[in-house]
């Protein structure tokens, strides 16, 4: 990724509960449309991710349940083969980084007819946030926060999109809650390959399972 001028330093220093201190976890309405997205045996409904910054990926392959991504040179991901939802839905995977130290989940989702990347463990290991919002990445914005994540530990993963909110959780914590309405969202040039929704990690090696989106009601 592009490592933007402004690096918040001193949010490294507080814990992402401190940050978002305020937020509730919030249970997922039971009322969607589920789909599977990861059969747990093949790539079926995905493709590796072969363009632009990740034409130097690593390997990707299916075993034991996982779907694995090998470090790349930056960058391996796959890329879902179909169209999913633009609004009112949420997308869940379960992550663990098993190499490297950059992020280990680049989602790339759509919000209505642009799309953002939640970066989970990216500049050094840790920040979390959307890039990009209102020209600011994931760094530098107000959904940066910072989680100190462990390698070859699982991590859940959830965004739900709606016209009024972008929210954000790991495990049960919620890390990011954004009103995009008059806010302008994009994506790096580095994660263009990976529309309309993709997987991706930077210099880093690691591990999905349980894919699946839930269109809401």
């Amino acid at each position: 990724m592009l490592r933007p001028a402004l690096f918040l330093t001193c949010l490294f220093l507080l814990p992402v509960s401190l940050l978002h201190a305020e937020e509730k976890p919030e249970a997922t309405k039971a009322e969607g449309k589920i789909t599977k997205l990861f059969d747990g045996k093949t790539l079926k409904g995905w493709k590796i991710n072969e363009k632009g910054y990740y034409e130097d990926h690593g390997e990707v392959s299916v075993k034991e349940g996982e779907i694995l991504l090998a470090k790349g040179d930056p960058a391996t991901g796959i890329v879902l083969a179909s169209q999913p939802p633009k609004m009112n839905y949420e997308v869940r995977v379960e992550a663990k980084r098993v190499e490297g130290s950059d992020f280990f989940c680049g989602l790339t989702f759509p919000v209505g007819d642009t799309h953002q990347t939640l970066i989970v463990g990216g500049w050094g290991g840790g920040v979390t946030g959307l890039s990009n919002v209102d020209g600011m990445a994931a760094v530098e914005n107000d959904t940066t926060g910072y989680t100190e994540f462990e390698n070859n530990k699982w991590y859940k993963i959830r965004v739900r999109v709606e016209p009024k909110a972008i929210r954000v959780w790991v495990d049960d914590e919620k890390i990011i809650h954004l009103n995009p309405e008059g806010r302008r969202l994009d994506i790096w040039i580095e994660q263009d390959t990976s529309k309309p929704l993709g997987i991706g990690t930077w210099y880093t090696g690691a591990a999905l399972r349980n894919i699946e989106i839930e269109k809401l009601p």
